[in-house]
């Protein structure tokens, strides 16, 4: 593991000096947060390094002394280590769909501000009630104190997964009262997950159109770049060269040739968009 570990990383760091020295502006290189990123997910391999390499050259007796804080050190080397995930992010440069959902999720802000709003109403409505059910409503309450809702803040875990309908189980109302308010707040949690659910999926619809417009409208932008960088010396016409006529004339001569002889269109770009040095 040592040593797919340190090709990784030797592969992270050479991509990311790469791009270090290849960036315009090295301040806004080193302010962008992706690179910090990068640079937090690399610098702990190599601080490790140093640390195993000065810790096998002590003694014996020093080592023990310092194993403590060494170990704490080393605990929050791989927990930095673990902002190597972070990566994934990095595909969101190249992927539609991901571009996407973070457009959507920066245009949805009040939508979901809204179902955080309606989630913690319904939580501090219902908790209460379960409790109260489930310890002072029970039959078996008096004889059987010890169940699952304990207190009104234990009860919340409960209000969250039963209206998310998620369901644990670890959690279950054992009395009538307690089985109604558990109904009630399931098909409360479906209702209030059901309503900003709407205007973010449209949300997500029109900025999936968005985007997709906007990439075909940069790739016709750079075909159209591609084909004005051609040069007419460059190409010529499939005409003899002793005719004479003018460009605007071969377009147009070319076309009635092209309809007569139902010539198909990618062999008549061809001939059309042939290179000089194939002039017949």
């Amino acid at each position: 593991m040592f040593v797919v570990e340190s090709v990784c990383v030797a592969w992270f760091t050479l991509e990311f000096l790469l791009r270090f020295v290849n960036a315009p502006s090295k301040l806004a290189f080193a302010r962008g947060p992706l690179n910090i990123i990068d640079a937090i997910a690399i610098l702990p391999y190599y601080v490790s390094l140093v640390f195993d390499v000065k810790e096998e050259s002590q003694q014996d007796a020093v080592m023990g002394a310092g194993r403590g804080y060494l170990d704490k050190l080393g605990l929050i080397l791989r927990l930095l280590r673990a902002l190597r995930i972070l990566y994934v992010m990095r595909l969101a440069r190249h992927s539609l769909g991901l571009q996407t959902l973070g457009v959507t999720m920066q245009r949805s802000m009040r939508e979901f501000g809204l179902l955080l709003l309606f989630v913690c109403v319904a939580v501090t409505l219902f908790s209460p009630l379960v409790h109260l059910a489930e310890s002072e409503l029970a039959p078996f309450a008096a004889t059987h104190p010890q169940h699952s809702f304990s207190s009104i803040p234990a009860s919340y875990w409960w209000a969250i997964i039963s209206m998310t309908t998620v369901g644990y189980g670890d959690m279950v109302p054992r009395s009538v009262p307690g089985q109604m308010v558990a109904l009630v707040s399931i098909l409360s949690g479906i209702l209030i997950m059901a309503f900003p659910a709407t205007s973010i999926f449209h949300t997500f619809s029109r900025c999936y159109q968005d985007l997709k417009q906007e990439y075909e409208r940069v790739w016709k932008q750079e075909r159209h770049d591609e084909m004005s960088d051609l040069s007419q010396e460059d190409w010529l016409f499939f005409v003899p060269t002793e005719l004479s006529v003018t460009p605007t004339s071969k377009q147009e001569t070319f076309k009635s040739l092209q309809r007569l002889c139902n010539i198909p269109q990618w062999i008549s770009s061809w001939f059309y968009y042939r290179p000089a040095w194939m002039t017949f």
